[in-house]
């Protein structure tokens, strides 16, 4: 870094270490350009003018992020979901405000909320389920319409004003938040009051925060003894009856609208999880998919002597997901990386 880097701070309490780490976070994560179509390694061509610039903006409140550029990735049931791409400035604007926020709010959140939170992973998620399937006999596969579409900023900043005094991380996250998108076309939608788009780097803390609120914290204080796994907007709820889950269910329903959000009903299901010790109920499905796994009926060999086989409930990874690893293999074309001869090999 240059000397002129290293300025005094202004007003809005803003480093330029904070700058420089929230800097070294993004580029260690890559990702594409934004609007701008400026990559991070033209970014870098620069690199220490361009964060004092952004320091410098920051610090003073003259901060405005662009557009978000949209992008559309394909989803696995055929549709498309949408993303919203910030500029390398924009994200690392987002990384300061978020890694600013995330030891504060991070002490307010559950336990098994796995999602995009520190020392916590989609692979812990699958375990608690697994643990859980085992002592309950239903589930709840929970799907929220459109999440990210739909979470509603005044309910957002309510949430927040509840552990942010700080004006400014507010000011900047309520840009953020009505910023608009710029289609391939170069067509601007922008924001009525809700959404925060998926691609930014500040959206899913600020997902969690308004998840914590709607169904977490509400969880805990209504069913105390309800066991759940949540990972971003992906829900399972574990229940020990057919009246309980359905009873329960109902509330989410009613719970969802009065903070403006809407149960999936084609994708949300009540699933028995049938084993040996659960044959009575065939009037439900067995199966549900959570982050990538099928939980379903599967036949496993004992340990014990004279006993072979038998019908337990555990989870495999899910079809669509060996077909994007295999995929993925495909693409790295391991075969002609060998430096090996044909002849050698025969």
């Amino acid at each position: 870094m240059t000397l002129l880097f290293e300025t005094e701070s202004k007003t809005v309490p803003i480093t330029k270490d904070m700058v420089r780490k929230a800097y070294q976070k993004v580029k260690s994560n890559q990702g594409s350009a934004g609007i701008d179509k400026e990559s991070l390694e033209q970014y870098q061509t620069n690199v220490s003018k361009n964060l004092y610039k952004l320091w410098n903006r920051l610090s003073s409140g003259s901060y405005f992020p662009q557009p978000v550029r949209e992008v559309e990735i394909p989803k696995t049931n055929g549709g498309k979901r949408k993303l919203g791409i910030p500029t390398v400035s924009d994200r690392i604007a987002q990384e300061v405000i978020r890694s600013y926020l995330e030891p504060r709010l991070e002490s307010q959140f559950h336990e098994h909320s796995y999602g995009y939170r520190p020392l916590k992973s989609a692979h812990q998620a699958v375990l608690q389920v697994q643990k859980n399937v085992r002592k309950y006999a239903w589930v709840i596969d929970m799907d929220i319409k459109s999440f990210f579409d739909e979470v509603d900023h005044e309910l957002l900043m309510k949430a927040l004003d509840k552990h942010v005094e700080e004006k400014w991380v507010k000011m900047y996250i309520k840009r953020w938040l009505e910023c608009p998108s710029q289609a391939t076309d170069g067509t601007l939608t922008h924001k009525q009051g809700k959404g925060t788009p998926q691609g930014g780097v500040i959206s899913p803390l600020l997902a969690n925060l308004y998840l914590h609120y709607v169904l977490d914290k509400w969880l805990k204080l209504k069913y105390p003894q309800l066991a759940f796994v949540r990972y971003a907007d992906d829900v399972v709820l574990h229940c020990s009856s057919e009246e309980e889950a359905r009873h329960l269910l109902d509330q989410i329903r009613v719970r969802l609208l009065e903070c403006k959000l809407r149960l999936s009903e084609t994708k949300t299901q009540l699933v028995y999880c049938k084993d040996y010790r659960r044959q009575e109920r065939k009037d439900y499905g067995n199966k549900f998919c959570f982050l990538g796994f099928d939980f379903k009926p599967k036949v496993y060999k004992s340990k014990r002597a004279g006993e072979d086989i038998f019908l337990g409930y555990g989870c495999e990874m899910s079809q669509n997901a060996k077909s994007k690893v295999i995929k993925g293999w495909r693409k790295l074309d391991w075969h002609k990386q060998s430096t090996l001869s044909q002849t050698i090999l025969s």
